[in-house]
């Protein structure tokens, strides 16, 4: 499955883009000094100016900072929010998941109760909560609650979903023929767990990833819009707030608000394309009508009839 997974066109297409964005995030300083210009580098003679004025692609902000340099920088910071919050979503959710699914009885039950009440709770309206109060709690002169503690906190709402979701696949993964036949030969449950069922599952797990970090970044975005800061770190959710309070949108400052838009939006496209290549990949119906197994089937038809 993992393999028909990636030579999916949709999936590649999406792990490309994600690619190139964690290309720029790892090595955003060394773009940024081939550039020229750095993300908090004043212009004073080029304040607010469009694209293409002064050697800035993308302009300037009101107080002068590039656009592109704060855009190449934010990848970092928003990445970052993104992918930590997803990797203990993630975690949580696919070993609570998996084993409840699998071991069933009491442990099922207990974990289906908690995975029930998380599920029902408002998850961002309490993130932003919780967010405020530990932010505030350093006083008015706290920089902001930290870029990972963020993360932290968009991760322990986001790992119910992906409980219910893996305890779902494994309800029918184990009672196939190589779970009964590996646990015939007296492989422990443990064992069973981490070596067979979770290899079978690589695919789902790996879009439910990309997913959780398109969670991530519009949580962080939705959080210091709302005015919880992340400490300092340039995000594309930080510029997005920054242009909002010096009037960007009303004024007509397009190109500072409109590029890191479109960055989350494009983060959003890759996960859409792997979503859908996941799909392709395990509906039956889907995957008969791909046009590319379709021709790849009247191929080898054709080889075998000569």
């Amino acid at each position: 499955m993992f393999t028909g997974f990636l030579r999916n066109r949709r999936v590649q297409t999406g792990l490309v883009i994600f690619a190139i964005c964690a290309i720029v995030a790892i090595f955003g300083d060394f773009i940024l000094a081939v550039y020229g210009f750095q993300p908090l580098e004043v212009d004073y003679g080029n304040t607010a100016v469009p694209p293409g004025v002064g050697g800035h692609l993308l302009g300037t902000t009101v107080s002068g900072q590039d656009v592109l340099a704060q855009l190449i920088a934010g990848a970092r910071g928003s990445l970052a929010v993104g992918t930590l919050s997803a990797l203990l979503a993630i975690s949580v959710g696919a070993v609570l998941g998996v084993s409840a699914g699998f071991l069933g009885g009491v442990f099922d039950t207990i974990v289906n109760a908690i995975t029930n009440v998380f599920l029902t709770m408002p998850s961002f309206a309490l993130t932003l909560i919780a967010a405020g109060y530990i932010s505030a709690a350093g006083g008015p002169g706290s920089a902001g609650m930290g870029w990972v503690l963020m993360a932290f906190l968009i991760g322990i709402f986001e790992w119910p979903g992906m409980a219910r979701y893996m305890r779902a696949q494994t309800l029918t993964l184990r009672s196939r023929d190589f779970a009964m036949a590996t646990r015939l030969l007296g492989e422990s449950r443990w064992r069973l767990i981490f070596s067979e069922i979770m290899p079978h599952m690589l695919g789902i797990i790996s879009a439910r990833f990309l997913a959780a970090i398109m969670a991530g970044i519009m949580a962080e975005a939705g959080l210091n819009f709302l005015g919880v800061s992340t400490g300092g770190v340039i995000s594309w959710g930080t510029m997005i707030t920054n242009a909002q309070n010096q009037g960007a949108l009303t004024l007509g400052w397009w190109w500072w608000f409109l590029p890191p838009g479109l960055a989350i939006a494009l983060i959003g496209t890759a996960t859409a394309f792997v979503n859908f290549g996941l799909d392709e990949v395990t509906n039956p119906k889907l995957r008969t009508g791909n046009n590319a197994v379709v021709r790849r089937f009247v191929k080898k038809q054709i080889a075998a009839a000569h």
